[in-house]
């Protein structure tokens, strides 16, 4: 069996020594396609060239429910400042996650009263009811639970992004098991599929690496790869898949780029 870590590195490096990401708008509108891919997971129909003509046109996609704008526009304002604080470099908190979630919560999260007392997803609350992957799925961690592990969690995200990554499949590897953790725990009412794949993008940018993107036909199979390594306990299932799925996109990005014939 090929070693998929040597392929992901070979395909980084010929991707960089191509400069393809100096490529007239490549970063601007790569940046477009993960925010399509990331909301289509979660149910959005707006494509890729409608939320071009939102983001910079401010032309308002037809056929579409406002909260599908709005989840879009949301994570877009998230990606922006995730950009600025991968440049900065911060410690992660727990205080530090709640405000990625506020951002890509913003003006689609709701405030829920429980028994514990009311929490609003819209701010990056922590959420206070226990939930599960859907009607008859698998029990995440119970909420009372959750801020011990988030600052476990923190405490293990800082001391490892911290250590000289040997090479770039080592860093995707990383970034990849943060996701797996963060949504694991499963901090929040909703949104944390997109608050994790937003905390991976931006582990990558701190390593000057290409973000990775889970492209929406491949939803089914990114959902059971997680769904699978959660019920494993073996995170492996998860960021080897996720290598794999990377590996592929880079080296279709480069054959689309020698095509192209830039």
């Amino acid at each position: 069996m090929e070693d998929f870590r040597a392929e992901l590195n070979n395909a980084v490096e010929e991707f960089n020594r191509l400069q393809i990401a100096k490529s007239l708008n490549f970063n601007k509108l790569y940046l477009y396609s993960i925010i399509t891919h990331s909301t289509a997971i979660e149910g959005s129909t707006i494509s890729e060239t409608e939320n071009l003509l939102m983001f910079d046109e401010g032309l308002v996609p037809a056929g579409h429910n406002v909260m599908e704008q709005l989840m879009n526009i949301d994570l877009k304002k998230a990606y922006d400042h995730a950009a600025t604080l991968a440049q900065q470099k911060p410690n992660f908190t727990v205080s530090l996650l709640k405000q990625l979630s506020a951002l890509v919560m913003k003006n689609t999260g709701s405030v829920y009263s429980t028994v514990m007392g009311d929490f609003d997803s819209s701010r990056g609350d922590l959420r206070l009811i226990n939930v599960s992957a859907g009607r008859g799925g698998k029990s995440y961690l119970s909420f009372q639970k959750v801020p011990q592990k988030l600052e476990e969690f923190c405490l293990w995200l800082n001391e490892e992004r911290n250590k000289n990554f040997l090479n770039a499949a080592k860093a995707y590897e990383f970034s990849f098991e943060a996701h797996f953790r963060l949504v694991t725990i499963h901090p929040w009412a909703d949104g944390n599929g997109r608050v994790s794949r937003l905390l991976t993008n931006m582990l990558q940018m701190e390593q000057n690496l290409l973000p990775s993107i889970i492209k929406n036909e491949q939803k089914a199979e990114y959902i059971d790869a997680l769904a699978n390594a959660q019920d494993k306990k073996d995170s492996r299932i998860f960021t080897e898949f996720m290598m794999i799925s990377t590996t592929k996109f880079i080296t279709e990005c480069i054959k689309e780029y020698n095509l192209s014939g830039e």
